[in-house]
């Protein structure tokens, strides 16, 4: 099997310059497997960050991450690996609680890795990536 681009309108797509085309997929599916690129708190619609709170900042990255896994025929209870860059790790303890939140009542919570890092556009708290399998 060939890897395959995913790609939903659910979720932003965007250049990384002004005016140019994005240089990367949403995910790519391979071998059962979603490799999903990282995921921030833009509306799809705008490409506007939705606000400075890192609640809805977390929120908003989970629900557009979630949209690319299920574009590539995954589901919540699929994703196995999280990665997190936060731009201040002040923010950790609320981003903890909106995370546990978003995977509440699932069988397993996904392996993560959370580090202090910043995301490329101001404004942006968080961005969020994982790798999840495909459901049968």
């Amino acid at each position: 099997m060939s890897p395959k681009p995913v790609y939903t309108p659910a979720a932003p797509m965007l250049g990384f310059s002004e005016g140019t085309a994005s240089p990367l997929s949403q995910a790519i599916v391979h071998n059962g497997v979603i490799y999903c690129s990282g995921s921030g708190p833009l509306d799809a619609e705008t490409l506007e960050i939705v606000s400075d709170d890192i609640a809805v900042q977390t929120q908003k990255a989970l629900d557009n991450l979630l949209a690319v896994v299920e574009a590539g025929g995954g589901a919540k209870s699929s994703i196995l690996k999280v990665n997190t860059h936060l731009r201040d790790l002040k923010h950790f303890a609320e981003y903890n609680r909106v995370y546990r939140a978003f995977f509440d009542g699932l069988e397993f919570l996904p392996a993560r890795t959370t580090t202090e890092s910043s995301p490329p556009r101001a404004g942006v708290l968080v961005e969020i990536e994982c790798i999840a399998a495909v459901v049968d």
